[in-house]
Order: C-alpha cells, then sequence, then structure tokens
C-alpha cells in the first residue's frame, strides 16, 4: 500500500492532506452504496465531489458488486440523485464484468444457468450471451424437471427468488468439470434499515460451493478482474495513479489492495475505523491488506480540498 505521504496504515486524513492526494491522483474508483448513496439518497456532498473531480480533468469510475441492474439502470439512478455528468462508460458492475468474463476471456462456448436478478439476465443478454430459460411447471421437483443439454458456466449472483429447484439444478449441471462455476461477488450480506440484514450473492454462492464440492471462480471485488476491465476500456491505467474509494474493507479495501491501488475508506458505510485497526494491529499479515491507506468521514471531506485548490488557481 502507499505511503506516498508518509502516512501510515488507516491515516485519517483532512484539509492539505487530502489536497495533496487529490492531486497527485488521475484515476479515482468508488464503490457506490455506502460511498455515493444509501438506497435512494445521495450521501450529502457526493454530486459535488464527483462532478469536480471530472471537471477537473481526473477520470472517475463506478465500481459496484451490486449485480440487481444494468448498468442503464445505474446511469439513471446516478441522474435521479443529481449526478448529471456520470456517462454509462463510467459504470463497472459485478454483472457487467461477469458478462465480460463470459464473452471476452473465456469464450463460453454454450449456455449459462444463472441464479440471479433480471438485471443479471439483461447484462448478459446484452452481451450476446445465450442463458437458459426458467420454464419448469410450479410443481416440479429436481426428480423430474428438464436439466438444459448445453450448459458450459453456472453463474450465482444476488437472487431474491432462489428455489430449492435452482440450487438442485445447478448442483446437477456442476457434476461436469467442463461446466464453469462463477459467482458475480462473495458480499455476505447488505444492510437494511431497521438493523435488518439482506443476505448477499456470497450467502448463496456459499450453499452452491457446499452442494458440488467446487470453489467459485469470483468475479467482482475483490478479484482483480474488475480492475482489469477498467484497463481494457481506458488507456494508460496506471495503478500508482489510482485511489480506491469504499466502505467496505473485505471488498473495497482488500480490492485496492490486489489491484495495487492506494486505498480510502468513508465511515459512511458498514465498515467502521475500529475495525480497519484491529486488521491493522493483527498478527496475521494477510489482515493488512485489509487495512486502508486513508480514512475519511465522509467523500464530502474532498470539498474544502477543492475550495482551496481553486483559490490557488485564482
Amino acid at each position: 500500500m502507499a505511503g506516498a505521504f508518509g502516512f501510515k496504515g488507516c491515516q485519517k486524513i483532512r484539509g492539505p492532506q487530502i489536497r495533496n492526494l487529490l492531486e497527485a491522483k488521475d484515476f479515482f474508483l468508488f464503490d457506490c452504496d455506502g460511498v455515493i448513496w444509501h438506497g435512494e439518497n445521495a450521501i450529502t456532498g457526493a454530486a459535488k465531489v464527483v462532478s469536480s473531480l471530472i471537471r477537473r480533468g481526473k477520470n472517475v469510475v463506478f465500481v459496484t458488486n451490486n449485480c440487481t441492474r444494468p448498468r442503464e439502470n445505474y446511469v439513471h439512478k446516478f441522474y435521479r440523485l443529481g449526478f448529471t455528468d456520470v456517462m454509462l462508460e463510467q459504470i463497472f458492475s459485478s454483472s457487467y464484468c461477469s458478462a465480460l468474463y463470459l464473452r471476452d476471456v473465456v469464450k463460453v462456448p454454450g449456455q449459462v444457468f444463472v441464479i440471479g436478478c433480471d438485471g443479471l439476465r439483461r447484462e448478459l443478454q446484452e452481451a450476446g450471451i445465450p442463458c437458459v430459460e426458467e420454464a419448469d411447471d410450479p410443481d416440479a421437483t429436481i426428480y423430474d424437471c428438464a436439466l438444459a443439454p448445453d450448459v458450459k458456466a453456472v453463474l450465482v449472483g444476488h437472487d431474491d427468488k432462489l428455489t430449492f429447484l435452482k440450487l438442485a439444478k445447478a448442483s446437477c449441471y456442476l457434476k461436469d468439470p467442463e461446466c464453469l462455476f462463477l459467482a458475480t461477488d462473495n458480499d455476505p450480506w447488505h444492510p437494511l434499515s431497521g438493523g435488518r440484514i439482506l443476505p448477499g450473492s456470497g450467502s448463496l454462492t456459499a450453499a452452491l460451493e457446499v452442494a458440488s464440492g467446487r470453489k467459485a471462480t469470483v468475479i467482482g471485488k475483490p478479484s482483480r478482474f474488475m480492475f482489469e476491465c477498467i484497463s481494457s476500456q481506458f488507456s494508460g491505467v496506471d495503478p500508482a495513479q489510482c485511489l480506491m474509494v469504499g466502505d467496505r474493507l473485505e471488498t473495497d479495501m482488500l480490492f485496492g489492495s490486489n489491484c495495487g491501488l492506494d486505498t480510502m475508506l468513508t465511515l459512511t458505510g458498514v465498515s467502521q475505523i475500529e475495525e480497519a485497526q484491529e486488521y491493522r494491529n493483527s498478527d496475521q499479515t494477510t489482515n493488512h491488506s485489509l487495512v486502508p491507506d486513508y480514512v475519511v468521514d465522509t467523500i464530502a471531506d474532498f470539498l474544502p480540498a477543492f475550495e482551496e485548490l481553486d483559490e490557488q488557481s485564482n
């Protein structure tokens, strides 16, 4: 991890330190939920931060493990929440990157069985990837249902309509060692209001891993593949010039560490600074990859730094 300004890991920064970081970096990667917005509410000041970075000629991309909506829907959401200068090509979701992996990397030679929402299927279909159509009788069971003959990959994402039959079918397809086993992401859960939680794709993947006796290849954060997707679509991306900003140590910070990026934790989401400090002080060196280089209360802390830069230029 970086220390470009002589800070130790997990350094809470503000003012001039943020300004120096903004000047030093050319490429900013933001997680969305917990960083840019909470559900249908933008984080205060986030839209101004994004527009200020873009106006200064910085590259800004959004990397999200949320696979439930296609990228076009993300563009609409950004616009609805006041982010009026975000374009489709700036959005890298785990569903979009899964489609790229299937189409361009493994060049899947048959159909894909999808455990996931309609948004994931739409992203695959837009990439020209054939998906198994679900057309079972409501009373069908694994004993008598039809199995597609040409399934070459099973892809697991978030599926709020998961059934035992889907899990059983996927397990049957994965008996074939030539059938790929992929997961959009490995997020275990997501916070909901009122202290409730929503099981994430990782919990569904874990069930299928146990049933099949196989391990899934994870496409989204903290896998490097998402960064490879960005590097293939933006020329001259230098990891040393990048800053990954996220709210989750086990995905966002580890993703940055895996890709050789400086990392910043914002405290508006899941992880808090005490957890980061525990990882930093841990005797297990593998935990150190979860420690952010920098910490801010919110990305709105960037705004005073922008004002200082504007004053300097006037």
